[in-house]
C-alpha cells in the first residue's frame, strides 16, 4: 500500500476533494446534503474550523477550510463528518468483506486529497475551482444556479460578480481542467 505523505501547518489553510465510494450515478451527497450540513456543524462545534469555500455536488465535495492557530488535526474533523454522516443516513450500500469487518458502511472513499495553500494566488485558484466545479460538470448553465455552494455567500461577500463564469473565457477555464 502507497504511504501517503500529509502537510500538517499549525493553523493552516486546505483544500480539500472528498469522494464517495461509489461516483457513477450517485446522488447521496445532494440527497442528503441537510445531513452532511448537520454532520459539518456538529464536527465544527467540537473541533473549530473556518470554512472559506465548500461545493457539495452529487458524488463528492470540494472545500477551503482554515484550521485554527496551533491546530494541525484536520485528518480527526474528516473522520468525524464522514463517520457521522455515514450514521445518520439509512443504510442501501453494498459492503465488502473487509468493510464489514472493519465497521465501514461503505459509503466514503477511504482517502481524500487535501493541498496546503501556499500563498494568496494559489487561495483565490481554489476557491474559483471550488465554485466553477458545478457548471464544469455540467450541473448548471451557470455558477449562481448550483444551491449547494458557498458562491452566493462570497456574493454577499463582494468577492464574486453573481454572474462570474458567465463569460466565455470562464467557461473555457472550467473545461480545461
Amino acid at each position: 500500500m502507497s504511504k501517503y505523505l500529509r502537510l500538517w501547518n499549525l493553523g493552516g489553510c486546505y483544500f480539500f476533494t472528498v469522494n464517495l465510494q461509489q461516483r457513477r450515478n450517485n446522488d447521496l451527497l445532494i440527497r442528503h446534503i441537510d445531513t452532511l450540513r448537520e454532520a459539518v456543524r456538529h464536527v465544527r462545534s467540537r473541533h473549530p474550523f473556518i470554512i472559506h469555500g465548500w461545493v457539495v455536488l452529487p458524488d463528492h465535495l470540494h472545500c477551503l477550510i482554515e484550521l485554527p492557530a496551533g491546530d494541525c488535526n484536520y485528518a480527526i474533523r474528516w473522520s468525524l463528518i464522514k463517520s457521522r454522516f455515514s450514521r445518520n443516513i439509512p443504510p442501501y450500500e453494498q459492503r465488502s468483506k473487509s468493510q464489514s469487518r472493519r465497521g465501514e458502511r461503505g459509503i466514503w472513499q477511504r482517502r481524500y486529497w487535501e493541498h496546503a495553500i501556499r500563498n494568496e494566488q494559489d487561495y483565490r485558484a481554489h476557491l474559483d475551482y471550488i465554485h466553477i466545479n458545478p457548471l464544469k460538470h455540467g450541473l448548471v448553465e451557470r455558477v449562481s444556479d448550483w444551491p449547494y455552494s458557498t458562491f452566493h455567500h462570497s456574493v454577499a461577500k463582494g468577492l464574486y460578480r453573481e454572474d462570474w463564469a458567465d463569460d466565455c473565457q470562464a467557461r473555457q477555464l472550467a473545461y480545461d481542467d
